[in-house]
């Protein structure tokens, strides 16, 4: 609490103090609690999609106006409609939340990391060339792979991997090629993670 606020608190009655201090401590969980919901997607605990936009556009002026490299992978867990259909949507819930966490331990505190809508996710790289993403997205593929609840129920991603270009680059074009790079690996397979320049 605002230190003035405390000294105008210790002049009042002391019944009244705790009563404004209770009041200024849940108007304080309101708040977080309001911002939670505004920027966290519920399910997942990943920002949300309209909170990441936001951040992307903060992370791209930034690469255009220095030199940081940032890179964007676009991911898509491979046939969800099955999972959903075979399990349930409660299970194909549990699994959507499981592959947050698996995503969430094993990104930098730098990376933003959402859950775009439906199956699909992105992971923003602040200060990552196009080669250190491939090489997070192999370790991310493994790391599904390992996941004992993951892979009981044969859980799968593909992914696009692009990185941003300072001269030629702007937010729509950056996120189309990550779009497009997600949709080639759909293509050849699913499974796997594709790169477009």
């Amino acid at each position: 609490m605002d230190k003035k606020i405390e000294k105008k608190l210790s002049a009042l009655d002391p019944r009244f103090q705790k009563k404004i201090q209770d009041l200024f401590q849940s108007i304080n969980e309101s708040v977080s609690l309001l911002y939670e919901t505004a920027t966290h997607d519920e399910k997942t605990g990943l920002y949300n999609n309209k909170f990441f936009e936001t951040l992307l556009e903060m992370e791209v002026e930034k690469a255009k106006r220095g030199q940081q490299k940032l890179s964007l992978i676009m991911i898509d867990i491979d046939f969800f409609k099955m999972i959903n259909d075979r399990y349930g949507h409660i299970k194909a819930d549990d699994l959507l939340k499981k592959l947050a966490d698996v995503m969430k331990k094993n990104v930098r505190k730098s990376d933003i990391v959402s859950r775009f809508g439906g199956e699909e996710f992105t992971i923003l790289l602040p200060e990552t060339d196009l080669e250190k993403a491939k090489t997070f997205s192999l370790k991310l593929r493994k790391l599904v792979h390992a996941d004992k609840t993951l892979k009981r129920y044969n859980v799968t991603i593909s992914g696009g991997i692009t990185q941003f270009r300072k001269e030629k680059d702007n937010l729509k074009k950056f996120k189309e090629r990550a779009d497009k790079a997600l949709y080639q690996a759909k293509h050849k397979g699913r499974d796997i993670f594709v790169a477009v320049e």
